[in-house]
């Protein structure tokens, strides 16, 4: 293991475009569904209705927080009706399972999407069995990454020392808290970023691959 992650017990994944690469496209499934749910709700046009869900993701972290403060949105409606999708662009990645299960402490998922949902990503990409558990948006109190109460939680719901933890995220504003916090922080640099370019001091690692970056941080062990 690499000297500056020697300190690392606890690995902890975000899910989408992150444990699959975004260019499977599984995210634009979901995006078009949120788009037709606020369309729907709201009685707009696809296109009206693309800007109000975007604003909502970068003003709130996730479009259901959005309509959940501004229009008192069921979150159980909403996440179930969005996650309503086909996974057959995803494939098992045993390459990226085998180099999990060697890494040497606890493996999460933190994720601002729900627990059935995440179960069935990772039952497709042959990684249910790689984790010890997952801290999803109802474990949040529906108050999503990037908000710096989804970190305290994650932490004491799993009893981690976040200074011994790192943090593997595909969206770089959701790195900031847990840096912020102690954590080790590793961007997985895929285009599935939304926010524009900005400070990226919170970032400790990058990586365009998380297999490969995986796979060579064990080869130094």
């Amino acid at each position: 293991m690499q000297a500056r992650l020697d300190h690392v017990r606890n690995w902890i994944f975000d899910l989408d475009n992150t444990l699959y690469p975004a260019s499977a496209r599984l995210f634009d499934r979901i995006d078009a569904k949120m788009t037709a749910y606020v369309a729907d709700l709201l009685g707009l046009e696809h296109d009206a209705a693309y800007r109000v869900q975007k604003d909502y993701f970068l003003a709130h972290g996730t479009t259901l927080a959005g309509l959940m403060a501004r229009h008192d949105v069921d979150p159980h409606h909403f996440l179930a009706d969005v996650h309503d999708i086909e996974m057959d662009v995803l494939e098992e990645n045993a390459p990226l399972a085998a180099a999990i299960a060697r890494l040497p402490g606890r493996k999460i998922v933190f994720t601002n999407g729900d627990g059935p949902y995440a179960l069935r990503v990772l039952e497709r990409l042959g990684l249910r069995e790689t984790f010890e558990g997952i801290h999803d948006i109802h474990a949040m109190d529906l108050r999503p990454k990037p908000e710096p109460s989804a970190y305290a939680g994650l932490c004491a719901a799993f009893d981690l020392n976040p200074r011994q933890s790192l943090f593997v995220e595909d969206m770089a504003r959701n790195l900031k808290p847990a840096k912020a916090i102690g954590m080790t922080t590793l961007w997985v640099d895929n285009g599935s970023e939304q926010a524009a370019d900005g400070d990226r001091s919170f970032i400790d690692f990058t990586t365009h691959d998380l297999t490969d970056w995986l796979h060579s941080v064990l080869e130094d062990a």
